[in-house]
């Protein structure tokens, strides 16, 4: 403890100056230095384990009751999934059956229709070089046409004035068939209506209607094989799919669909040459190379 000190002043004549002022007492530094004096104090803090403490059976039933909803919830999922898978397999087997049904019938209307045509018009035993030539050069030419035609239909009207039937294309298809389709029976009136007039009657007119019937017809069935089977996968198509060209085809046609060139390219089978003429040779050689990956994948 800090001791009381007192200072005496001293007295002092008037020989020794002004008077000293007088010493303060340091009894207000002891209590100063006391009151600057603190306790030590200790806080402890005791944290307790969530995980650790035990859970009650409300909450219990809870946790339990979010675990059966999960597992529900997945199994509902897994369910819409299978649903989906087997809807889209039967509507795949639906077109197959269309497809395979068609082509042969056509196939075989078309051999019997260019047989028995010219059979009949041999019977007197002239053959018609020339109504026989212009019959298979418009065949050719007729076949070729229809990739342009359908090159400008495709940018004219589809994506024009048709495009509220054509739009059922470029959206997810519910159901085997799409109102799109209904271009493919447009394009066959003509191709029934050329042939019916060739085969009824002779010479060198009917025999190139004949021929652009019959034109229209392979054309037809070449893209249903390419566009609807290889490319949309609405049925296998088996080897055609590793042919390089018809890859190349089918990678074209998918950019199409991302409306990555303004729709380019509209046609088909000259595709990959439109899309060379806008620089996408390298988004098609991408594409292609997603096609082959996924083509092994598949296996």
């Amino acid at each position: 403890m800090a001791a009381r000190i007192s200072v005496a002043t001293l007295r002092h004549g008037p020989f020794l100056g002004p008077k000293p002022a007088p010493i303060a007492s340091l009894h207000w530094i002891s209590r100063l230095e006391r009151s600057t004096r603190r306790p030590n104090l200790t806080v402890c803090f005791v944290l307790e384990d969530e995980k650790m403490r035990p859970i009650n059976e409300p909450e219990a039933e809870e946790a339990s009751g979010g675990v059966g909803r999960a597992i529900s919830l997945a199994e509902s999922v897994a369910e819409k999934v299978a649903e989906k898978m087997a809807r889209k397999k039967s509507e795949r087997f639906t077109y197959l059956v269309a497809a395979v049904m068609s082509s042969f019938g056509i196939t075989s209307m078309a051999v019997m229709a260019v047989y028995y045509r010219f059979a009949w018009h041999m019977e007197g035993g002239e053959i018609p070089y020339t109504e026989m030539f212009g019959t298979f050069a418009l065949s050719v030419g007729a076949a070729v046409g229809m990739e342009f035609w359908a090159r400008w239909a495709h940018k004219a009207l589809w994506h024009a004035s048709l495009w509220h039937m054509h739009e059922s294309h470029h959206r997810p298809r519910e159901g085997p068939f799409e109102l799109n389709d209904v271009f493919a029976i447009i394009n066959a009136v003509p191709a029934i209506a050329l042939l019916s007039y060739g085969f009824f009657h002779t010479g060198l007119v009917p025999g190139l209607c004949f021929g652009a019937g019959l034109g229209i017809t392979v054309f037809g069935m070449a893209y249903m094989f390419v566009h609807d089977g290889l490319v949309h996968r609405r049925f296998p198509v088996g080897p055609i799919a590793e042919v390089p060209y018809f890859r190349k085809v089918a990678a074209a046609h998918q950019i199409h669909h991302t409306d990555k060139f303004d729709g380019v390219p509209y046609g088909l089978f000259l595709g990959p040459k439109e899309l060379e003429e806008v620089g996408g040779l390298p988004e098609l050689e991408e594409e292609i190379d997603k096609r082959i990956k996924l083509s092994k994948k598949s296996r």
